[in-house]
């Protein structure tokens, strides 16, 4: 299974530990398809998607449509996780380029790769 960037995928996250996200749901796939696919174990990276709103870079808003989601959500940056493939139990859709942008924003914030908020 190759998943470009930007695509929402329905993840099995449990088992979890303390306040990591649990259980199904939607998540962002953030990984580079090419890396991933050279890789000797199917693992992608993930952002988890809520409904709750946040505030701030690190949880930037997506709109429901093209991505899949049914509502008003947003991405959640430092709740990052590399998964199995074999935890996609469906493709929903894409963020947009602007999500998508945001995202990565944050992405840098979160492993300290840029200063800019």
């Amino acid at each position: 299974m190759t998943l470009d960037r930007g695509t929402v995928v329905l993840v099995e996250l449990d088992p979890t530990v303390g306040h990591e996200q649990r259980g199904v749901r939607p998540c962002v796939a953030v990984s580079d398809p090419a890396v991933n696919s050279d890789q000797r174990f199917p693992l992608i990276a993930v952002v988890p998607v809520t409904a709750t709103p946040g505030v701030g870079a690190l949880y930037p808003a997506l709109s429901p449509g093209s991505s899949g989601l049914t509502k008003p959500s947003c991405a959640l940056i430092d709740h990052l996780r590399s998964i199995d493939k074999r935890r996609v139990r469906r493709v929903f859709g894409r963020v947009s380029s602007t999500e998508l942008a945001a995202i990565d924003q944050g992405l840098g914030l979160f492993l300290g790769l840029s200063t800019k908020p």
